[in-house]
């Protein structure tokens, strides 16, 4: 059985190794088609993807050699005489066909919908457990060595948000469950990379304040309050000025806030 990966560098690997397309514009189809995996990814689609607006006159007749190096790639690996079956012709499309197991987005789905689910019910530690799971599946940016066209470049966007999204929702769980003292790295390198996020500015305020290190809950606000001042003009959230006066008052347990002030309560598009 062949096995798809996304999440990070782009590989087809079976029982005996890697097996994954070599040449670049094969790989972008690949790329497409995986996306897109068990739905009709039309001919124009894939001549958009590769050339843009300006396809050389050849274009229908390449992108078709292309899939026809992706059937002649995974031949071997499949059932006799069902490679135009896994890679199928639709029309003017093409459909790449893709069981569950096959393709690490769709066991991230899967696991950071269940995750979800169990965090919606008040299961923090099952939540915790398959967030994390999920987010153990990326190695790196999607797609991270495969050029992308607009079509990938899109989905590679709304990928990275959904893996952030999950990351969100793993550190609610895990605040949850009071683990604020193993927070704090994480998040303090969090917003050396995203200085402007002010959700994790507030997870790593409570995070402080929750294991007894108040005065530099105190001081990760003022740093908030400085760099939203000097690079937007701005002021702190109402929620996170709120959050500044309780840790003032000596408030040192944060549980109902961990949905109160959440974005990730809102529903999760998987």
């Amino acid at each position: 059985m062949l096995r798809y990966q996304i999440l990070g560098r782009l590989s087809v690997t079976n029982y005996l190794g890697d097996c994954t397309p070599t040449a670049p514009m094969v790989r972008r189809v690949l790329a497409q088609l995986l996306l897109c995996a068990n739905n009709i990814v039309m001919l124009d689609a894939i001549i958009d993807e590769l050339w843009g607006d300006k396809p050389p006159k050849s274009a229908v007749p390449t992108a078709q050699t292309y899939i026809y190096q992706l059937r002649r790639q995974f031949e071997p690996w499949v059932p006799e005489n069902t490679v135009e079956q896994v890679l199928a012709t639709c029309g003017t499309g093409y459909m790449l066909r893709v069981d569950p197991d096959q393709l690490d987005l769709g066991a991230f789905t899967r696991l950071a919908a269940q995750g979800r689910a169990a965090l919606a019910v008040g299961d923090p530690a099952t939540a915790a457990r398959l967030l994390r799971q999920s987010l153990d599946l990326w190695s790196g940016p999607p797609l991270a060595d495969v050029t992308a066209g607009p079509a990938i470049q899109a989905h590679v966007v709304h990928l990275t948000e959904r893996r952030a999204h999950t990351v969100e929702l793993r550190i609610q769980a895990d605040a949850m469950l009071g683990r604020h003292r193993e927070l704090v790295g994480e998040l303090k390198a969090m917003l050396l990379a995203d200085p402007l996020n002010e959700w994790y500015h507030a997870q790593l305020i409570k995070a402080l304040a929750s294991s007894g290190r108040r005065n530099e809950s105190l001081l990760a606000y003022q740093q908030l309050r400085r760099i939203l001042s000097r690079e937007l003009g701005l002021e702190p959230s109402a929620v996170l000025q709120e959050l500044h006066q309780e840790v003032l008052s000596g408030r040192d347990s944060w549980s109902d806030w961990a949905l109160s002030d959440n974005p990730c309560t809102e529903p999760l598009t998987l």
